[in-house]
């Protein structure tokens, strides 16, 4: 297929992913930045999102990710993400409680740092139910 990079996905608990990597897309703080081989050295912060990535061979991997940021150093690429989970991995019952615990935060009075922490937990909980959605649909 076409160029290639290195690229790593690299979760607190595990290695998601360390390959050949087409291309890249991931959860930027704003909006969605598109990664090919050779792009300009950078790093780049990352929130709880939808992490999608083409393999050598063509195929698509996605992944739900927390929040972390993204290296870019010639034409390697390092993800550093608090989590990364396959769809199929997602405990849907668990993500939908967590989501309804951060919703429940929110209405109450919360400090600016509550606030923004309570923010986080909601963001990565609808992340992870929106991409086991799309997974379960297939």
């Amino acid at each position: 297929m076409g160029s290639t990079f290195t690229l790593r996905v690299i979760a607190s608990d595990k290695i998601f992913y360390d390959g050949k990597c087409i291309q890249l897309i991931i959860p930027a703080v704003d909006g969605e930045i598109g990664i090919l081989a050779h792009h300009e050295n950078m790093v780049i912060a990352i929130t709880a999102g939808d992490l999608r990535l083409q393999t050598e061979e063509g195929s698509w991997i996605e992944a739900a990710v927390g929040v972390g940021f993204v290296q870019i150093a010639n034409n390697r690429v390092t993800v550093l993400a608090d989590t990364a989970e396959r769809p199929e991995d997602i405990d849907v019952k668990r993500a939908q409680l967590a989501m309804e615990r951060a919703e429940e935060q929110l209405r109450q009075k919360q400090s600016i740092q509550e606030y923004h922490q309570t923010q986080a937990a909601l963001a990565r909980a609808m992340s992870r139910l929106r991409i086991s959605s799309k997974y379960n649909m297939h």
